[in-house]
């Protein structure tokens, strides 16, 4: 194997190792957050109505980003 071998190969590697730590983050986060105890304590705390006020400003911007 040459020097640019073994580098790319070793790239490869990271980013797979990258993908998949992303993807446990978001599937932990998805159980996590379907969980009845974490829903009754998150609408206890009124966090849901920080989001839902916070989504129309988000789709504001997204359209303005994309023209």
């Amino acid at each position: 194997m040459q020097h640019n071998e073994v580098t790319q190969t070793i790239d490869t590697k990271g980013g797979l190792y990258l993908a998949g730590g992303l993807a446990l983050i978001v599937f932990g986060g998805v159980l996590v957050l379907s969980s009845p105890f974490v829903k009754r304590y998150l609408n206890q705390s009124g966090i849901s109505d920080l989001i839902e006020g916070a989504l129309p400003d988000l789709e504001r911007y997204l359209k303005m980003r994309a023209m």
